[in-house]
C-alpha cells in the first residue's frame, strides 16, 4: 500500500494537468484496479501530483470486456462510496474506452447511448495486432450517430510506426488523438516516444491522458526524473482536459 499523505508534501508543479480524461481506476471490471482499496491508492497517488478529478474510461471489447453502462456505474458507485467514507476530495466520473470491433458497431448500429468523456466525445482504440483497414468508415459512422471520436494513444499502435503521414490522416478523418504521458518517457518503448514526440511537435493531439492501471504506471507518472520530459515536451501545447468539467 502507498501511504502518499504521510509523506511530505510533493512539488506538483510537473505535472501536466490536473483532469485526467483516460484511466481505468474503476475497480474490478477490466484490467485496471482489481478492488476499490487499489482504485483508491492510485487515486491518491495521483493527487500527491496535483490531479484532482478523472474521467475513468473501462475497456469495453468484445472478446474480453462487455461492460455496458450498468457495470460501470455500479463500479463507479462503490468507488464513489468509499471516496465519500474516507473524506477523499476527488471527482471521478465514467465514460467507457471503446474497442473499435464488431461488437462496437453493434451497439452503434442498435442506436444504444455511449458513454462519453464530455459531450458528445468518445474514446476509442484500435487492436495493437491488426491495422484498421478502413478507419475513415470508423470515423464517419460515429459521427454520423452525431459522436466525435477521441483516438486514444495513436502512438502505441506498431503498424503506423514506419508511417508518420497516417497520424496526420486520422485528423483529417475526423479524430481527436490522445497521448498517453508515460509514452513520452519511453515506457512502452522507443518507438511509441518516438512517434509520441512527432505527434506533439506537430500540434495533432487533442488531451492527454495517464491510462493508469496499476501500480506500475503511478510509480512512473509520479517520478520526479519525469518532471523535466513533461515540461519540455508539455509547456507549450494547449490540450482540452481543462474543458472535460465544465
Amino acid at each position: 500500500m502507498f501511504n502518499f499523505f504521510f509523506r511530505k508534501k510533493r512539488d506538483t508543479s510537473f505535472f501536466p494537468f490536473t483532469t485526467d480524461m483516460h484511466s481505468h481506476i474503476i475497480p474490478g471490471i477490466d484490467d485496471g484496479a482489481p478492488n476499490v482499496e487499489a482504485s483508491v491508492e492510485l487515486i491518491k497517488g495521483l493527487m500527491s501530483v496535483g490531479v484532482t478529478q478523472s474521467v475513468a474510461t473501462p475497456h469495453i471489447i468484445s472478446d474480453l470486456y462487455r461492460n455496458n453502462p450498468e457495470t460501470i456505474a455500479h463500479a463507479l458507485n462503490l468507488l464513489r462510496d468509499e471516496l465519500f467514507k474516507q473524506g477523499i476530495d476527488f471527482q471521478v466520473r465514467a465514460a467507457a474506452e471503446y474497442m473499435l470491433d464488431g461488437y462496437f458497431f453493434e451497439l452503434l448500429k442498435s442506436n444504444q447511448k455511449l458513454l462519453t468523456i464530455n459531450g458528445n466525445a468518445v474514446l476509442t482504440e484500435f487492436s495493437y495486432a491488426l491495422m484498421p483497414d478502413r478507419p475513415s468508415q470508423f470515423s464517419f459512422e460515429l459521427s454520423l450517430a452525431g459522436y466525435k471520436p477521441v483516438l486514444a494513444h495513436p502512438e502505441r499502435y506498431p503498424y503506423y510506426f514506419n508511417d508518420f503521414s497516417m497520424y496526420h490522416q486520422l485528423v483529417e478523418m475526423g479524430f481527436r488523438l490522445q497521448l498517453n504521458l508515460l509514452s513520452l518517457t519511453g515506457y512502452y518503448g522507443k518507438q511509441p516516444m518516438k512517434a509520441a514526440k512527432y505527434i506533439l511537435k506537430n500540434n495533432l493531439y487533442s488531451y492527454l491522458g495517464t491510462d493508469i492501471h496499476h501500480p506500475r504506471h503511478l510509480h512512473s507518472l509520479i517520478n520526479p526524473v519525469n518532471r523535466a520530459i513533461f515540461k519540455e515536451h508539455l509547456s507549450v501545447h494547449t490540450f482540452e482536459n481543462s474543458d472535460i468539467f465544465n
